[in-house]
């Protein structure tokens, strides 16, 4: 029976320790949703759709992975893809902590929906989007933490030294 399961996050941006996970979800799974939160109560650094359009660029390799945007409850969104398979990266273990209170809440929500832990390549342990936006801002180099069309955004937005 081919599976899909759905990677959610908000993206902002697209780091290489979220591409990674999305690389290996893709051996695993038939078909990957990557599932962009849209929440306006949130302030992002770009806007759902520059993200989406990121994420457009920096996924064009990956046949399976089928970009969305979603609103709202992920158990519900789940539901509306006809899956009930959610994968999560993790890099440290306070991560976990999170995560599974996260996958607790979610089975209270939908109890058929299932969460996949799938752990970051160790080279990418302490990178978060946050920490680009920070190191981004300052100017620093970024190349190596995130796919060339994150890179790109972030220069336009912040310059570069």
């Amino acid at each position: 029976m081919p599976k899909k399961a759905i990677y959610p996050g908000s993206f902002d941006p697209i780091t290489n320790g979220h591409l990674d996970i999305i690389e290996r979800a893709a051996q695993i799974f038939d078909e990957v949703i990557v599932a962009v939160l849209h929440n306006d109560a949130k302030q992002h650094l770009f806007p759902v759709e520059q993200r989406m359009e990121i994420l457009r660029a920096a996924l064009q390799h990956i046949p399976n992975a089928v970009l969305q945007t979603f609103d709202g409850l992920l158990a519900d969104f789940a539901e509306a893809s006809g899956t009930n398979l959610v994968i999560r990266g993790l890099r440290v273990v306070s991560d976990f902590d999170y995560e599974f209170q996260i996958t607790l809440t979610n089975r209270q929500l939908k109890p058929d929906l299932e969460t996949v832990f799938l752990m970051t390549d160790a080279k990418y342990s302490f990178l978060s989007s946050s920490v680009v936006r920070q190191i981004a801002s300052f100017r620093g180099n970024i190349e190596q933490l995130v796919p060339p069309a994150s890179a790109a955004a972030l220069k336009n937005k912040f310059g570069s030294r």
